[in-house]
């Protein structure tokens, strides 16, 4: 980073994102990325010194350092603080427009956890700010920053081992047991559709562009989608929140190209592997996380005042495949998205 100037960052919301945010900051800072962290809001803030319940991913999480940052229970106290630069939005779902635009208006960075919104139309209210405002605005897709994920969207573009033929996803889990009213209603987090499943809907666009229809078939605790790409014959991603949470998270993919495949699986000790004929090779990828790597990749854009507010307008694009997602499993029948 050319910048000597630290980075001050403010982080609204402090459930379990909100401190993979603070960790993620605090690390970087650790590693010479000049942020420090100003303040963070929660309108719940009570004992700072214990930590979240954990999520689907362990981040470690530490007991924060409170002494240098300052606590508040309004969002606004962030937002108008007149000596952050970039605020995270971790807060729940149906406050995340309206916060990442009054935070753009008051001349900030913004990163903001996924999904954006269920509504496409509320995205592309937030896109439509971000495209007037002189500041950047991500969405925090954290697998698009995961180095395993990295590498294999590396090889898929570069097609050196020929086309690929199959792609399938796998993120199955439990309903999420923290902030257990939010989560349970559906109309406020989507479901699994958008808490898990919208990472593999993100990175299969991601990899391979807009598809020309999806079939999706389950309901909001369980669904399988087929992507329609008409150069790939079989892209899938499947998604749950119906195991029982002593099996655990599950994090997969397998992608078959011509002449080897591409083998994920996060609970493994060689996270990914490739295949070649009778040959099984363990690709070495950095000891990161994606939460890390989107957060350092944020701070360099800001850095070198790199304007590319690109990813927004992916967000718009998701949440429409979403949608039609949600569609297809209401009609039965494959939907085209235009």
């Amino acid at each position: 980073m050319n910048q000597k100037q630290p980075i001050n960052v403010g982080i609204i919301g402090f459930g379990f994102m909100g401190r993979t945010h603070t960790k993620a900051y605090q690390d970087a800072l650790s590693d010479g990325y000049p942020c420090t962290i100003t303040a963070i809001a929660d309108a719940n803030l009570e004992d700072l010194s214990q930590p979240q319940n954990s999520g689907n991913i362990d981040t470690d999480q530490q007991i924060v350092d409170t002494p240098s940052i300052e606590f508040h229970n309004d969002a606004d106290a962030i937002i108008n603080h007149p000596d952050i630069d970039l605020i995270s939005i971790c807060t729940h779902t149906d406050t995340h427009v309206d916060l990442a635009i009054a935070a753009l208006n008051a001349n900030k960075h913004v990163l903001v956890e996924k999904p954006i919104a269920i509504n496409p139309a509320d995205v592309k209210r937030l896109a439509a700010a971000a495209e007037q405002a002189d500041r950047l605005c991500i969405p925090a897709m954290c697998m698009r920053h995961w180095p395993a994920w990295i590498k294999i969207h590396e090889i898929i573009q570069s097609n050196k081992f020929g086309p690929v033929r199959s792609a399938a996803f796998h993120r199955l889990g439990s309903r999420p047991t923290w902030a257990a009213g939010f989560y349970s209603d559906q109309s406020r987090s989507g479901g699994v559709l958008h808490d898990l499943h919208i990472h593999d809907t993100d990175f299969i666009y991601h990899c391979f562009g807009k598809p020309d229809a999806v079939t999706t078939t389950g309901d909001h605790l369980h669904l399988t989608t087929l992507y329609h790409y008409p150069g790939i014959p079989h892209v899938t991603a499947q998604g749950a929140w119906d195991n029982q949470p002593s099996l655990g998270y599950q994090m997969k993919c397998t992608i078959a190209f011509e002449h080897a495949t591409l083998d994920f699986n996060f609970s493994r000790e060689s996270q990914l592997m490739l295949h070649q004929a009778d040959q099984s090779t363990p690709i070495e990828t950095s000891p990161l996380t994606g939460y890390d790597n989107e957060i350092r990749c944020m701070l360099d854009q800001i850095s070198s005042n790199k304007q590319d507010n690109q990813p927004i307008q992916d967000a718009v694009l998701i949440a429409q495949v979403l949608e039609a997602e949600q569609q297809s499993m209401a009609s039965r029948t494959s939907v085209s998205i235009s």
